[in-house]
Formats: structure tokens, C-alpha cells, sequence
């Protein structure tokens, strides 16, 4: 009878490589959807501000990212945070809550345990939009807030 996994003499199964294969492929596809998911929380639309100083963010921390696009023939601003488009800052106030309780937890586990939102701001944008999401940001009770811009056109 052909089975699957073992020597029949000496009652010992066989060690096969293709399961654990398997499994590894698996596991590397679920860590690229991963590290990709930051990526898209970038809205590629947003012209960020110009800052010649401007250093590079340190990538080892937990944080969220509001972005904040102006439309200039509505002249309104729309922001998005984790996909979703809104029209003012205070309806993701609980969507950024919650994402600051689950990076929180992640974050104990780094070296840097506090958590972060990065305001991507289009430089059109006036300043009470920014300010808006800024509020937001501490209504949600995160204090550090970063704003992302350029060094060169």
C-alpha cells in the first residue's frame, strides 16, 4: 500500500521538507502584506511642504499617519487615516484611539514604547486643517506628533 511517511521496517516516520516549505512560504507572504501595509497609508496625491532641514523619521516606532490633502477647486481638505476618507478631523478621533491602544502595546515591546502620529500634510493646506488634526491627535490622547515634509523638490 503506498502511504505517506514512514518506513514501515523500522516504524520511525520520515522527515519530509515539503510541508515545512509550505509553511515558510506562507509565513514570508504574510510578513511582506505586512510591511507593506504602512506604504499604502500613504496618500502618494499630497505635495509635503518643502524643509531643507528636514532629517530622516526613525522607522522603529509605532505610529499612524493622518494625511491631510487639499482640494483647491472645492477648497476644502480631506482627511484620511487607515484608508478612509473624512471630512473633518474629529470622526476618526475613536479610529485613532484605537490604533494608539494596539501601537501602545506593540511599542512596550521596542526600545521606544511611546506611540506616534505623523501628519502628512499637502502645502496648500491652511493651517486650521492641520491644527484640526493636530487636536485630534491629543483628543486621542497621543502627545508626540511629527510632520513629514521634504528636502528637495
Amino acid at each position: 500500500m503506498a502511504g505517506g511517511g514512514g518506513n514501515m521496517e523500522s516504524g520511525e516516520p520520515d522527515f519530509q521538507i515539503a510541508p515545512m516549505i509550505d509553511v515558510l512560504l506562507v509565513m514570508l507572504i504574510f510578513f511582506m502584506t505586512i510591511t507593506s501595509a504602512q506604504v499604502l497609508r500613504v496618500d502618494k496625491n499630497i505635495k509635503l511642504p518643502m524643509a531643507p532641514d528636514a532629517q530622516k523619521k526613525d522607522n522603529s516606532r509605532a505610529e499612524a499617519i493622518i494625511n491631510v490633502r487639499w482640494e483647491a477647486e472645492r477648497r476644502v481638505a480631506i482627511f484620511t487615516f487607515e484608508d478612509r476618507p473624512y471630512d473633518s478631523a474629529a470622526q476618526f478621533i475613536p479610529s485613532l484611539a484605537q490604533a494608539r491602544e494596539l501601537g501602545e502595546l506593540q511599542a512596550r515591546e521596542g526600545s521606544n514604547p511611546h506611540f506616534r502620529v505623523v501628519i502628512r500634510a499637502d502645502r496648500e493646506v491652511p493651517a486650521q486643517y492641520v491644527a484640526q488634526a493636530m487636536n485630534a491627535a491629543g483628543q486621542a490622547g497621543i502627545s508626540d506628533v511629527s510632520f513629514s515634509s521634504v528636502n528637495h523638490e
